[in-house]
C-alpha cells in the first residue's frame, strides 16, 4: 500500500488500517532535509557520529540503543491532519519545533553510542543514568541550575534528560549558549558538554549494535488503537472534587437578571480558554480540552449559572483552570489534596 491508496480515506476508513501497513518511509518525505539539517549541524561540529532515524509511534530513543525514531504522523500530511483532530497538536509539527525535539533526541543517541553517561565527570555534572525515571516531577521554574529547551522544564525531570536538553542547546546553530546562561550554574553543564563533544569530534561511536525492525516493532498497531492508547495516557478521574471551586467560581444569585448557565458560558469561551491555559502552563491541549469538557459537564449536572458580565470571571476562570494543569505537571493528577 502507497500513499495514494490511503490518503483519501475518511478519517473511520483510515484509523481502521495498521501504522504499518501504510508503508511510510523518511526517503522522500518531508523529513528527510531535517534530518540532514541535524546531520549537517553535528558534522559542522566535528562530530563523525549521525544518528541513523526511523519511523516509530512517537518521539523516543530506545534505551541503550543509538538511533532516533520520529513519530509516523510527521512522515505524511494525511496524517499530521488525523494527529490534530485526534490530540489537537502535532507535536514537533512545523520545522523549529522539529529540530528542537530532535536535537534533544540525537543527545540520547550520542550518550548510548559513546557509553558517556558512564563516564565519571559526567556523572558528577548531570547525576546518575540509574536514577529511577518518574514521569511526574517537581520542577523549579527559576532555577537556573538548569537549561530550558523544552517544554515543562524538562531538563530537571532526570539525569539524562538533564544531559539531553543541555547538549540540544550547545547544538542550536547561532545561538550564543554562553551569553544566554551567562550567571547560571547550567553554564557550567554546557562547558562540560562543549568539551566532551570536542573530545569526540571524528572519533567514531564505540557502541552501534545492528538495528533489527523485529526489535522495535511498535507499529503493528491500527491506528484507532494507537489513538485510543494514546487519549488514555490523558484520562483522570473528576468525580465531585471540584465541586467547591464551582460553586465559588459560578455563583449567580438565582434573582440576577443577565444570568446564564455556567455550562454555556464556559463552552463560548472555551476556544480562547483552551488557547490561554496551553500558552501559559505549556499543558497539552488534548488535556486540557478533556478537562475543560468535563467541568462543563459538571457545571450542568450541578445546574450553575454566572453573570457574563463580570469582568474578573474569564480571569478567574483561567487561573483555575492553569491551577489544575500545573498540579497535573507536579503529581499526574489535576485533583488538589484538600
Amino acid at each position: 500500500m502507497n500513499p495514494a491508496d490511503w490518503a483519501d480515506l475518511s478519517d473511520e476508513q483510515l484509523l481502521e488500517r495498521r501504522i504499518r501497513g501504510l508503508k511510510l518511509q523518511i526517503e522522500g518525505s518531508g523529513l528527510e532535509p531535517l534530518i540532514q539539517q541535524l546531520y549537517n549541524e553535528l558534522s559542522a561540529r566535528g562530530l563523525a557520529f549521525h544518528p541513523p532515524c526511523y519511523v516509530g509511534d512517537e518521539w523516543f530513543v530506545p534505551e541503550g540503543t543509538p538511533i532516533i525514531f520520529i513519530p509516523f504522523y510527521l512522515a505524511h500530511p494525511r496524517l499530521r491532519d488525523l494527529e490534530q483532530k485526534m490530540i489537537l497538536e502535532v507535536e514537533g509539527g512545523d520545522p523549529e519545533w522539529f529540530m528542537q525535539l530532535i536535537r534533544h533526541e540525537a543527545a540520547h543517541a550520542y550518550s548510548y553510542a559513546y557509553r558517556l553517561y558512564r563516564r565519571r565527570k559526567w556523572q558528577e555534572t548531570f547525576g546518575l543514568a540509574s536514577t529511577e525515571q518518574n514521569d511526574f516531577y517537581r520542577p523549579k521554574p527559576h532555577s537556573r541550575s538548569y537549561v530550558v529547551h523544552l517544554d515543562d522544564w524538562y531538563a530537571q525531570s532526570h539525569p539524562d534528560e538533564d544531559f539531553a536538553e543541555t547538549f540540544a542547546v550547545w547544538l542550536t546553530p547561532d545561538l550564543d549558549w554562553r551569553e544566554q546562561y551567562k550567571g547560571w550554574k547550567a553554564l557550567r553543564k554546557l562547558e562540560y558538554v562543549d568539551e566532551l563533544m570536542k573530545s569526540l569530534a571524528g572519533v567514531p561511536p564505540v557502541h552501534q549494535p545492528e538495528y533489527r525492525v523485529g526489535d522495535f516493532d511498535c507499529l503493528n498497531v491500527k491506528l484507532k488503537n494507537h489513538y485510543a492508547r494514546k487519549r488514555k495516557l490523558y484520562e483522570d478521574a473528576y468525580e465531585d472534587f471540584y465541586d467547591a471551586d464551582l460553586h465559588k467560581l459560578f455563583s449567580a444569585p438565582p434573582d440576577a437578571p443577565d444570568r446564564m448557565k455556567a455550562s454555556m458560558f464556559l463552552r463560548q469561551h472555551r476556544k480562547n480558554l483552551l488557547e490561554s491555559v496551553c500558552s501559559w502552563s505549556n499543558g497539552r491541549k488534548y488535556r486540557v480540552n478533556e478537562l475543560l469538557s468535563e467541568l462543563i459537564t459538571r457545571c450542568r449536572e450541578l445546574d450553575l449559572y454566572v453573570q457574563p458580565n463580570d469582568p474578573k470571571l474569564l480571569l478567574e476562570i483561567a487561573a483555575f483552570i492553569t491551577t489544575l494543569v500545573m498540579n497535573h505537571l507536579f503529581t499526574g493528577k489535576f485533583k488538589r489534596t484538600k
